[in-house]
């Protein structure tokens, strides 16, 4: 064949080969599965028409793995995955990983099949029981939308709607459901779409003029302005927008760790302190924050007591920025408790901090508060220095400990990664890596699930990494083990598609979140507290990760009971992940 000649594209010749198409034309890499007889069709175009390229299928051991997997995905790489459910059964299956995705505003792109809608055309028993009217009520009330278009034609229309909706801020999962007779209807001509230019996302939301006038004003007049920030660092240009600001008010920022939102060595950086913090507000800038309540309350327990105590001065004026309140529903109440602000501004973070900053720059009067930004930067700085010097204090005091302290799993990682282009693609429960950890760069901590469902931290991780794999980043994943214990067959499609991933699996025996639980309420029945680690250790017998690994075939060290073993047991990880393959390591710690 001559450079001039061209390979032509096969036409497609049955119904879910014009799915593929659409795939092809919204240029996804991967598609999840585990595999279901009633996207048999879908499989085949896949694989025969498709050529298993763009999409490729990446081959899971269960229906939570695949959507988590295009959950990670979308969380590193800003786009959607797609992941393919196996009608009522799997999507059953799949329900809490499409749930965390929901919390989190991501979008993943799930495809079901079903099936035959018309009975006359089901197979005794299995197309009946692997079929429901409609299959899109089971998740409808935590996806963006749903669809079962009733003929190919109508294929294309549904998947562009799909795709436009879950990429639309706020961002969400959609699910779409395949009838088994559309799947493998022969096609009798060509069934064409239109240029996807045609139908793009909408230009996101930016804040009025006076949403941007009467913000520029109080800032400006604001003595102790504070910033706390969630989600905005979902996108590049908020992230950075975000930097700028704190530096030109001197502001300081509590990072809420829904994503990855300000350098964490930066001395404006007060995460952690927000009982030092938010009591000298009198302005509370909060961006991207669904859960304001949370943030602005001490929130220790005594005696089961889980009331919240309000940190802000009644004097305190509050501006929230944000797009969450588009996304509520009435089935779960992931909307958190009704914010109270002088102003609600509804607008994307990412257009509106650059804006912001833009105007922030231009205003005159800023160079009056010269002197007085310099002596509030410097009292923030204060309780910056007291932070550090806490948590050097606290590494140092449990750097020999055992159980392995987690602040020396931390500073050991740190150690081991010297050198490395890391990304942080899931964490502790806690989130207290991210006081820990000198990340600096835009999504360099991926940070752990937004539903709270067990089982995702693995498979998220996994398609982080897919979605970084021959980037140069250095995936790592600091695994809870009765997170893994959901999904720990994850490690099968690790080995299987090669994807590298440095897992430290941290080994504290017990669930123990509920342990605290069942602690608080013995205090409060004056009941034996001793009685709460029934029903919760992970013990007798307890789990080796390390050989668990190994029988999927991947590398596996430990348990790892000694600190000073650590350190050589993850250089060697790291070595393993470099040549492209997942290593896992098993480290028997403290509970926090």
């Amino acid at each position: 064949m001559s450079k001039a000649q061209k390979i032509e594209k096969p036409r497609a010749e049955w119904g879910s080969d014009v799915v593929v198409d659409l795939m092809k034309a919204f240029e996804f890499e991967y598609i999840a599965i585990n595999p279901g007889a009633t996207f048999r069709g879908l499989h085949d175009s896949l694989v025969n028409y498709g050529g298993n390229h763009a999409p490729e299928i990446i081959l899971c051991t269960h229906e939570e793995i695949a959507v988590a997997l295009a959950h990670g995905y979308a969380r590193a790489k800003g786009r959607p995955m797609a992941a393919a459910v196996h009608n009522v059964v799997g999507l059953q299956h799949a329900s809490m990983a499409i749930y965390n995705a929901w919390a989190d505003r991501l979008p993943v792109i799930v495809l079901g099949g079903t099936g035959p809608m018309d009975t006359a055309n089901r197979r005794p028993w299995i197309d009946w029981v692997h079929t429901a009217l409609v299959q899109g009520n089971l998740v409808r009330d935590f996806v963006k939308w749903d669809d079962q278009p009733a003929s190919v034609e109508a294929v294309p229309e549904s998947f562009i709607r799909a795709y436009r909706l879950a990429t639309t801020e706020p961002q969400a999962p959609v699910y779409i459901c395949y009838d088994g007779d559309v799947q493998e209807k022969q096609l009798e001509g060509e069934v064409t779409f239109p240029s996807l230019d045609r139908y793009p996302a909408p230009l996101p939301l930016q804040a009025p003029e006076e949403g941007f006038d009467k913000t520029i004003r109080w800032l400006l007049e604001a003595k102790k302005p504070v910033i706390i920030a969630d989600w905005v660092g979902r996108k590049e240009a908020g992230f950075q927008a975000l930097g700028g600001l704190a530096e030109i008010l001197g502001a300081p920022v509590l990072d809420q760790f829904g994503r990855f939102n300000f350098p964490v060595q930066h001395p404006l950086n007060l995460t952690g302190q927000s009982d030092k913090v938010i009591p000298q507000a009198d302005l509370i800038l909060a961006l991207d924050v669904p859960d304001l309540e949370g943030a602005t309350t001490r929130r220790a327990q005594e005696k089961g007591n889980r009331r919240p105590t309000p940190l802000m001065h009644a004097g305190a004026r509050i501006i929230n920025v944000g797009l969450d309140d588009l996304l509520v529903r009435a089935w779960a109440t992931d909307f958190n408790k009704l914010r109270e602000a002088d102003l609600m501004i509804t607008a994307d973070t990412s257009v509106f901090l650059p804006e912001l900053v833009r105007r922030l720059k231009s205003e005159k009067k800023l160079s009056d508060l010269k002197d007085d930004i310099t002596r509030r930067r410097a009292d923030w700085g204060k309780i910056y220095e007291d932070k550090k010097a806490g948590l050097e204090k606290e590494l140092k005091t449990k750097w020999d400990e055992k159980p392995i302290s987690m602040t020396r799993i931390y500073a050991e990682m740190i150690e081991a990664l010297k050198g490395e282009d890391w990304v942080l693609t899931n964490g502790s429960s806690q989130g207290k890596e991210n006081l820990y950890l000198a990340a600096a760069k835009f999504n360099q901590i991926l940070g752990k699930y937004k539903g709270g469902g067990l089982g995702y931290g693995l498979p998220a991780s996994l398609g982080a990494a897919l979605a970084l794999k021959g980037s140069g980043k250095f995936c790592v994943n600091i695994q809870p083990d009765g997170d893994l214990l959901f999904t720990v067959s994850g490690l099968w499609t690790a080995v299987h598609h090669q994807i590298p991933l440095l897992s430290i699996v941290c080994s504290n025996r017990s669930y123990f979140n509920d342990e605290e639980h069942q602690e608080r309420v013995a205090l409060q029945r004056n009941r034996p507290v001793e009685n709460k680690t029934i029903g919760i250790r992970i013990e007798d017998p307890n789990v080796d990760f390390g050989a668990m690994a190994r029988t999927y075939g991947c590398w596996g060290a430990g348990p790892i009971t000694e600190p000073k073993d650590l350190i050589k047991t993850l250089r060697e990880a790291v070595k393993v992940v470099k040549e492209g393959k997942p290593a896992l390591v098993d480290v028997v710690c403290q509970m926090r």
